[in-house]
């Protein structure tokens, strides 16, 4: 079967280029893109695993789902740059409502999430899913096993099937979260992780839903 082509919009960041390292060494294609296509390029080759980087615009146009990795502050204009060229794709929004910096307080936006607001921007011809709020990108970017679960949060639940596959082959447990309205808890978590971070000194607390859970029918 042949793997989905992947962008990672943002993949110089820390989640980013944590996600696209995991992803290429489980066998995906994956292209890292940045504002600058150069420091994508220089960041691809330093991860390895047959990564490749671009400029952001460039990278989206040839991948079949697109994960975009900004900070909050950065997220609508990236949106609107890529959103000409993801019409019909599957997008997977990670971003977090962080405001510095009280970035331990629950800030969520005036469309509810960042999920929402992503949605208003890219419009209805794109799919969006919503993930990875919750896991500690320093983590992920090691061969270690990060135990945390990932809830992935969309309206089609195919598409959000799509998205727990990914997790699934980066070494995490995607989990169906329900619609993407419901992504405003998993972003507002992050925050309380934060806190979490800090008040008992975690190096970089997850989340694990308890239970024998049992997948749902394709």
């Amino acid at each position: 079967m042949t793997l989905p082509a992947i962008a990672v919009v943002g993949g110089t960041g820390n989640l980013g280029a944590a996600i696209a390292w995991r992803l290429a060494r489980a066998g995906y294609p994956v292209t890292i893109g940045s504002r600058n296509a150069e420091s994508a390029e220089k960041a691809a080759a330093e991860l390895g695993h047959g990564l490749r980087g671009g400029a952001n615009v460039d990278v989206v146009a040839n991948a079949d789902i697109i994960i975009v990795t900004v900070p909050f502050a950065a997220q609508e204009a990236t949106l609107r740059d890529i959103a000409p060229h993801v019409v019909g794709k599957l997008v997977v929004d990670t971003t977090v409502p962080l405001v510095p910096p009280k970035v331990m307080r629950v800030q969520l936006p005036d469309e509810g999430s960042a999920a929402q607001k992503a949605q208003a921007v890219l419009g209805e011809g794109v799919t969006l899913v919503s993930a990875f709020h919750n896991v500690a990108a320093h983590k992920l970017s090691k061969d270690i096993d990060v135990g945390c679960d990932v809830l992935v949060f969309g309206d089609d639940k195919n598409a959000r099937g799509r998205v727990v596959a990914l997790a699934d082959a980066m070494g995490l447990r995607g989990l169906h979260g329900g619609a993407l309205v419901n992504s405003a808890a998993a972003e507002a978590l992050t925050s309380i992780l934060i806190f979490m971070n800090k008040t008992y000194k975690v190096d970089g607390a997850g989340i694990r839903i308890t239970g024998d859970l049992i997948p749902p029918e394709a």
